[in-house]
């Protein structure tokens, strides 16, 4: 047992000391900061895609897990039909989905435990917090058996149907993405669309859709007809309900975002970061050769964005458009360091230099923000973005990358480095599993604002590279 007077020490508070990576106040003991204590608000989360064959649950899979691991919550997809190719190397026809083809059956159940064996791996064992189950999961039956693993495992389920009957649209998803697959390499186009077809009936005889009364206690979204409507159920925690937001906003009608930074600013000539500097020479001309590009485009009904700062504003100031200025879309705020050249930051704030070349996402500038926070920010922007069709975006550096690597599915640790070079617009076509991206240099010559990754260790450290837990216990009364 404990004497009084450990007892007492045991149980004061802590002493704070800030955390230099990422600014953030943590308990402080002998010399060294301290473990946090951790209360987890949210238990993992397992979502459940439902629905017929081509109905878009993979593409609605594979952007949620895009938009969640890019606001920084861990997702993993888990696809059972990959999981199928795996295990049945060579697929013959539409015959192995028959409800009465035992054999099938019996690999189609093996996959899915499969799969979900690999979901509680990742959720239990290696830190993700949501987990994406792809697959039809039509019936009651199959879906009251993943409820019953999520229980076992305190893992909360979302469940996400997608219902569509419009024949274009069922036909025009077999034929973007059902004839890439692999089952189908060896097959002519008329082949593959008429054994999917088959392979959606073999489905429908035993399709079980979410019912109102029957699943009342379940959690779920019903997306029916593409998005014209929704039907959401027990949303649980704020988890379910961004999840629920985003399914909302997102679309599949064919458009084009166009992302550039403005012109070249007086402040990139003299290579100072951040600031609310005017345009240089270059930097107007880049603005009228940007206003001839969209012009050329005959882009219909596109709108134009801008930051509240003003070399975006007179950047498009030169559009002669309309434009919406969005505070979201500000540079990043490099706090203490905003006008000062990178020499400078590393002759008078040494250790901070080093911090953020150890983890430029998480880094804090000194009463700045990080690139992570900046993601945070632009949260609002990347769902409206969703909801338009044909966008202009003239923002920053910073900003730029944040935007490309949501649609491009960029890590937090490739996100900072991502080359947005001035003078470049970048067209991003959204597509069915991905996004095409388009580069176009308009000719005007600028400044080169691009730092890449450095090898290079914390002042006076025997170590090259610091892992992020080393830096995190970095205290600066030490260094």
């Amino acid at each position: 047992m404990l004497d009084n007077e450990e007892f007492m020490l045991e149980t004061s508070p802590r002493e704070l000391t800030q955390n230099p990576l990422r600014k953030i106040w943590m308990p402080y003991r002998n010399g060294h900061i301290a473990q946090r204590r951790v209360c987890m608000t949210n238990c993992p989360t397992l979502i459940v895609t439902v629905g017929l064959p081509a109905r878009g649950k993979t593409y609605i899979s594979k952007k949620l897990t895009r938009y969640l691991n890019w606001i920084g919550v861990p997702t993993k997809e888990f696809n059972v039909g990959q999981y199928r190719r795996e295990c049945l190397k060579i697929y013959k026809s539409f015959e192995f989905f028959r409800p009465d083809n035992e054999e099938g059956l019996k690999i189609r159940r093996q996959c899915a435990l499969a799969a979900l064996n690999d979901v509680r791996q990742y959720l239990s064992v290696e830190g993700g917090q949501v987990a994406v189950f792809d697959a039809t999961n039509t019936t009651r039956e199959r879906r009251g058996t993943i409820v019953k693993f999520a229980e076992q495992n305190g893992f909360k389920v979302f469940f996400v149907e997608s219902v569509c009957e419009d024949p274009e649209v069922i036909a025009q998803n077999i034929v973007q993405v059902k004839l890439g697959s692999p089952d189908y390499i060896h097959c002519n186009t008329e082949e593959a669309i008429e054994d999917f077809m088959e392979r959606i009936k073999c489905y429908e005889s035993s399709y079980q859709p979410l019912d109102e009364v029957l699943d009342r206690d379940l959690s779920y979204i019903r997306i029916i007809g593409a998005g014209c409507r929704y039907l959401v159920n027990r949303v649980l925690d704020h988890i379910q309900s961004r999840i629920v937001y985003y399914l909302m906003n997102i679309h599949i009608t064919p458009r084009s975002i166009y992302l550039c930074r403005h012109g070249e600013s007086n402040l990139n000539v003299k290579g100072r970061i951040g600031g609310d500097s005017g345009l240089s020479a270059r930097g107007k001309e880049f603005a009228k050769g940007l206003r001839k590009f969209i012009q050329d485009q005959n882009i219909k009904d596109l709108k134009v964005w801008t930051s509240q700062m003003k070399r975006t504003i007179q950047t498009a100031e030169s559009l002669e458009v309309p434009y919406e200025q969005w505070k979201s879309l500000n540079e990043i705020d490099a706090g203490m360091c905003e006008e000062m050249m990178y020499e400078e930051i590393q002759e008078h704030y040494p250790l901070e230099f080093a911090l953020r070349d150890q983890d430029k996402y998480r880094y804090r500038y000194p009463k700045g923000e990080s690139y992570e926070d900046l993601v945070q920010r632009l949260e609002p922007v990347i769902m409206e973005l969703e909801r338009q069709e044909n966008v202009l975006v003239v923002c920053h550096q910073a900003v730029m990358r944040c935007l490309l690597a949501y649609f491009l599915d960029k890590t937090a640790d490739e996100l900072p480095y991502l080359k947005c070079p001035l003078h470049t617009v970048l067209k991003l076509t959204p597509m069915a599993y991905g996004c095409k991206v388009e580069s176009v240099y308009l000719g005007v010559d600028s400044v080169n604002t691009h730092r890449d990754r450095p090898e290079v260790g914390i002042p006076g450290s025997t170590q090259k590279c610091l892992s992020a837990e080393d830096v995190d216990n970095l205290n600066p009364l030490q260094v």
